[in-house]
Parts: structure tokens; sequence; C-alpha cells
């Protein structure tokens, strides 16, 4: 899963999925609370095919509206969501944005990369990383409670 809200990040993101040859689905959000709507199962997004848990979050944390660090602490205090890995993809390198991230709970801290050489090297060290080798947490298998985000 993606969040992103700007379409040529995203447009590259997926040309980079494709050129490192990444077979899962890239679902995107826009923005906070779209994000919740889509893990919570609620608004346009209460169908599970429409919305199929992650396994992994990329997560810009400059979004309208309810940002990735709201986001990001809404999905590690959700006992049923906290086990789903989030990497931050963000252009700030800003300590405070790492830092907070990191205390928030989040897996992995990326910077974007500007030229389009080192975006597809990142992306493909993160499908090595990531798909390849890490053991992410089985699907759980009771159907997910309904969430009601304060």
């Amino acid at each position: 899963m993606v969040v992103e809200d700007n379409d040529e990040d995203f447009d590259m993101l997926q040309l980079a999925f494709r050129g490192a040859s990444i077979p899962n689905p890239l679902f995107r959000c826009a923005d906070g609370e779209e994000t919740l709507e889509f893990l919570g199962h609620q608004g346009r997004y209460q169908e599970e095919e429409q919305a199929p848990r992650p396994g992994l979050v990329l997560l810009d944390l400059n979004l309208p509206g309810m940002d990735g660090r709201q986001v990001l602490e809404r999905l590690k205090a959700d006992a049923s969501l906290r086990s789903i890995p989030v990497i931050v993809f963000s252009t700030s390198d800003n300590p405070r944005d790492v830092q907070s991230c990191y205390q928030l709970g989040v897996s992995a801290y990326l910077l974007k990369p500007v030229d389009l050489d080192r975006f597809e090297r990142m992306v493909r060290l993160l499908k090595e990383f990531w798909l390849d080798f890490v053991v992410l947490p089985a699907l759980p298998v009771a159907p997910l409670r309904e969430r009601r985000w304060q």
C-alpha cells in the first residue's frame, strides 16, 4: 500500500515497482483520512476485496489534512494493525521528523531520491529486503473488527 498525494511520485513508484518485477498489487491512498477508511474497511472501502490488508505500507509524511505522522500514530495504536510494517517515504530529512517517526514505531525511514537511477535502486533494494528476505506477520484469520477512528 502506498500513501502518497503527489501523482508524479506515485507514477514514479509504479514504474520502479514494475522495473523491479514486484508482483504485489499496489493500492494507493492520497491522504490520511482515505488511508484510515481503507484499513478500517469504512466509507468507500467497506468491501474487503476493495481494501485487502496490506503487507507493507509506504507512507508519505506531508499529506493534505491528516498528515503521515497522525496516520502512523493511529496505525501503531491499533492492535490489529500495528504489526503491519510502515516505511516512511518522504522528502523531509528533518531530524525531528525522523526521530518522531521512529518513536511512533515506523519500521524504516527513507528519503525520496531526486534522480531516477537512485529511485529505481532504492525500490530494488526495498524489494530485496522487505519482500524477499524479511518474514512478515501472517494475515489475521478472523475478520477485522469495525473501527471507529477518533
